[in-house]
């Protein structure tokens, strides 16, 4: 969620992201493809489209092409909303979804062995996950590996970091990461019991943010239960 807050800062200090009065490129904007995976400075302007009366620019045709694909999938989303179904799988195979954690406050968080950034956060989710775990809260950590020996690399990070919440696959038959629009990783996923998406992060997160709210939701659901 901290995410979408600041690029709508973003597109207050440079609003050349957005609206543009001529057909004439401007030098520099902040291309928005880019700003998901935590890019924060204006970039040379190559390329521009249209969406909803609104223009949007691009650092590059490329960027142009994945926003024009899925423009939905690049704007701040709306919050709360339902989660989509999905299928994951466990490291040996079996197939989970969604359902199977009703009762749960779920974190779901998006990595792979090759990112960098997604390793660096696995210690501190599992802090998150030792406090709550009592309290009705899950992580599911679902990697996006697809080497042929992603199994093996993914116990050998998960068994260096000393992870012991739920670690998955992204399936093949209805991806979580297609299903819930994932453009770039690291992307967590805050879910409540009622199966809404509440907060969202994606590419520069805040783990301070992410604590903050799931803390929170954790603490609502017990009071609304206690009623």
């Amino acid at each position: 969620m901290r995410y979408f807050c600041f690029l709508f800062t973003l597109l207050l200090i440079y609003p050349s992201i957005l609206i543009s009065q001529t057909k004439q490129l401007p030098d520099k904007a902040l291309c928005i493809v880019c700003a998901l995976k935590g890019e924060t400075e204006p970039e040379k302007v190559k390329a521009q489209t249209e969406y909803q009366g609104n223009t949007y620019h691009f650092c590059s045709e490329n960027c142009k092409t994945e926003f024009d694909s899925d423009p939905v999938g690049y704007l701040p989303p709306q919050l709360p909303r339902p989660a989509p179904p999905f299928i994951i799988e466990t490291l040996d195979g079996r197939d989970i979804s969604l359902k199977d954690f009703a009762d749960k406050v779920v974190l779901l968080d998006f990595w792979a062995t090759w990112c960098k950034p997604c390793l660096k956060a696995m210690p501190r989710i599992q802090e998150l996950y030792d406090s709550y775990s009592d309290k009705g809260f899950v992580v599911l950590g679902i990697s996006i590996d697809e080497d042929e020996d992603r199994i093996k690399k993914i116990n050998r990070i998960t068994n260096k970091l000393n992870i012991s919440y739920p670690i998955f696959w992204d399936a093949k038959t209805t991806p979580a990461w297609h299903m819930l629009k994932v453009k770039a990783i690291p992307a967590m996923f805050l879910i409540d019991k009622k199966g809404q998406i509440v907060a969202q992060w994606t590419g520069k997160i805040e783990h301070e943010q992410v604590v903050d709210d799931v803390t929170h939701l954790i603490a609502r659901t017990e009071e609304n239960e206690n009623r």
